[in-house]
């Protein structure tokens, strides 16, 4: 089992700094920041972009591979992102991990103008995972589509990764598993939200949680066959968070969390870096005793 986590994109490069280099310090094997604009209860607060921060962080950190999470076409263009994307892959040294997503229906969806139909927002997705795929294996590319089209787009040298960047694809629905399953290197995934109002109590609304996540691991596995590929040769990401209580509460939730997440297949888990109030709220003195703790936290994962 790996173990990743997110720093979100709110700290001034001052403060960031220190933060991308302990993650790596304290040996999480993969770091990770939002790509948006500005994100559900925190779009008020301070909200930095995310392709610099990544750049700042490729630069001042060695080993640890970075990621999106997750990318969208929500206001993203493949050409120009590819070229971010290759550059980032350049200055990591071979270390991103490209987090892509359909895009919800928060903010980033009706920022630049009307938010679209679930239905086009599928279409959209798919055609910006083919067309980016097709741009970081290519050295040019002609395309045309419904949403996007490429008209001799160069990308050279290409990136350091080959044959392209890893994808790691952010996938509930079942177009998206699918899809998922044919261009992925990993899959993530936050299971599907539990209904709180009508949970009797918190713990009744985790074990929900769980129970869905098995659901969606058996429909991932049917798509990845049905593409022709091994299920257990594509990495397996969880957004433990996603569940109503927080990892990072205590060591003992997250571990139970990872031993949960390994029992289901998942080859990693991500949690977020301790916020001082709403979302995602905890200590950073629960995060070093994680941090002294990971070696064992892997192996509780088997």
């Amino acid at each position: 089992m790996r173990i990743g986590i997110v720093l979100l994109p709110q700290d001034r490069w001052a403060v960031a700094k220190g933060r991308w280099q302990r993650a790596e310090e304290y040996g999480f094997d993969h770091a990770w920041t939002y790509d948006h604009l500005a994100w559900q209860s925190l779009a008020d607060e301070p909200w930095f972009a995310t392709v610099p921060l990544l750049a700042a962080a490729a630069v001042v950190t060695e080993r640890i591979p970075l990621g999106t999470w997750v990318a969208s076409p929500n206001y993203r263009h493949p050409v120009p992102f590819a070229k971010e994307v290759m550059a980032l892959d350049d200055l990591s040294e071979g270390r991103l991990l490209l987090g892509l997503g359909a895009g919800g229906t928060g903010f980033d969806a009706s920022v630049l103008g009307p938010p679209v139909s679930p239905r086009v927002r599928a279409d959209r997705f798919e055609e910006f995972v083919v067309m980016l795929d097709e741009l970081l294996t290519h050295p040019v590319t002609e395309r045309s589509g419904e949403h996007f089209s490429a008209h001799g787009a160069r990308m050279l040298p290409g990136c350091v990764q080959t044959p392209r960047v890893p994808f790691v694809m952010a996938a509930n629905g079942p177009r998206a598993v699918r899809l998922a399953a044919r261009f992925g290197q990993g899959w993530a995934t936050y299971g599907h939200p539990p209904d709180m109002a009508a949970a009797t109590s918190v713990a009744q609304a985790q074990e929900e949680w769980w129970d869905g996540l098995a659901g969606l691991v058996a429909r991932f596995e049917e798509a990845a066959r049905e593409a022709g590929r091994d299920p257990a040769g594509i990495d397996r990401y969880l957004n433990v968070d996603a569940a109503p209580v927080y990892s990072l509460e205590s060591v003992g939730v997250l571990e139970e969390g990872v031993r949960r997440a390994a029992a289901l297949g998942f080859t990693d888990v991500v949690v977020h870096w301790p916020r001082e109030h709403g979302i995602y709220a905890g200590s950073e003195s629960v995060l070093e005793e994680v941090a002294a703790r990971l070696p064992g936290l892997r192996a509780a994962g088997g």
